[in-house]
């Protein structure tokens, strides 16, 4: 399975956010889309960064509610690991493992093409392992 099988049954659609916004704004988009990460992004084609709730409560920890009137890019990751629509969903799930990544965000021709999240993998890794095991339940009985 390939990563453009995921975003064929998930969309494509990137909710993102400008570096230049504040923590508070973050929070409140993170909110309206209902997701757990943000790409960073100047044009919202190209990947400044990634943003997480996880990082908004790290430097909550450690900077204090300060934090939520500074900018994103402060707080974002800004080395993001991307892939591409044709590599194996396999890589992607080692990939996210080994890294502790949770989204990756998925590039053609240098622009944005989707979000997957270790979410959306399992879904599909589910559904998969469930198609396989309806098929075996119908070969065995027919």
């Amino acid at each position: 399975m390939r990563i453009q099988d995921v975003l064929r049954r998930k969309g494509t659609m990137v909710a993102t956010i400008r570096p230049d916004k504040t923590v508070n704004d973050l929070l409140a988009s993170l909110s309206t889309h209902g997701v757990g990460a943000l790409v960073v992004s100047t044009d919202e084609q190209t990947v400044a960064g990634i943003v997480s709730e996880r990082d908004v409560v790290r430097r909550l920890h450690e900077q204090g509610v300060g934090i939520l009137d500074r900018p994103v890019e402060e707080i974002m990751t800004s080395s993001v690991h991307t892939c591409g629509p044709e590599d194996a969903l396999h890589d992607i799930m080692r990939v996210m493992t080994l890294r502790r990544v949770r989204h990756v965000p998925v590039i053609v021709d240098q622009k944005l093409a989707g979000l997957v999240s270790i979410g959306d993998i399992v879904r599909h890794r589910i559904e998969e392992l469930e198609d396989e095991r309806s098929q075996l339940e119908h070969y065995i009985s027919g």
